[in-house]
């Protein structure tokens, strides 16, 4: 007889396997492929923290999480001068549509948005070598602070919001971080400064985690959604993605990208 505690493992690894292949198929292909997938992220993560802060609602969910999809389809393929404010145009619409959480839902919106933005320009313009290496230090700052906040443990770092995170975990996230950097650095030639970047997307990553953890304890909920069978929803597995993308967006107009490169 299978214990209850596994029972979860099927659907689980399915769905493990599911995500992994679309988005690994999605990073390869690029273009308006990778756009398309980005999109559609994009709109589902709106939708569900519109339905996590405004519960009772169905149809106001449904209509930003459509346009913020459509927008993010949109302003990849516009100057950049000119994006940035359709990027900003979904936060501004919630406002007037929220009953509560109207300023969580802007500042959130916005961010996921430009995220996404970030994401696709970073295949865009700099390739899949790019792509690969920003998966893999978010991957990475994850699975390595898992394992080492369960063997070193230690004090914890935000107690009240994540109260299974903690230093020990946080600080391994960045030292393989800075490892996935040295590998990539001698790989392609680029500057020492990678390994600063990639600490920095790192513990962006982190923030990105705990920021969607202080949402769902706030509102009361474990999971954003049940939309991946053992998993929750689009907010809880990519979340760190979000912080990561959003900091090589700025990353990118403060030093350059990649560090080291004319």
């Amino acid at each position: 007889m299978t214990s209850g505690k596994w029972d979860d493992l099927a659907p689980r690894l399915l769905s493990a396997v599911a995500m992994v292949g679309l988005g690994s198929l999605g990073v390869w292909l690029g273009g308006l492929w990778f756009h398309a997938l980005i999109a559609i992220v994009s709109g589902l993560m709106v939708w569900e923290l519109v339905s996590m802060l405004d519960t009772g609602r169905t149809r106001t969910p449904i209509v930003l999480g459509g346009v913020s999809a459509l927008v993010a389809m949109v302003a990849i393929e516009l100057p950049g001068a000119f994006a940035l404010p359709l990027l900003m145009a979904p936060s501004m619409l919630g406002l007037g549509r929220m009953e509560r959480g109207g300023v969580t839902y802007a500042v959130f919106t916005a961010l996921i948005l430009l995220a996404g933005y970030g994401l696709m320009a970073l295949r865009d313009d700099f390739g899949l070598t790019w792509m690969v290496w920003l998966l893999l230090v978010v991957v990475v700052t994850d699975i390595a602070g898992y394992f080492a906040g369960r063997m070193i443990g230690g004090p914890k770092l935000w107690p009240r919001v994540s109260p299974k995170k903690t230093w020990s975990g946080t600080v391994a996230g960045w030292v393989g971080a800075a490892a996935i950097a040295l590998l990539f650095a001698g790989a392609t030639q680029v500057g020492a400064g990678l390994i600063g970047v990639s600490i920095g997307v790192s513990m962006a990553s982190q923030i990105g985690d705990i920021a969607e953890s202080a949402i769902k304890r706030r509102v009361g909920v474990k999971d954003s959604s049940r939309l991946i069978p053992g998993h929750g929803g689009l907010l809880d597995r990519f979340d760190g993605m979000l912080g990561a993308a959003l900091f090589i967006v700025i990353a990118g107009q403060l030093i350059g990208f990649p560090p080291g490169t004319p």
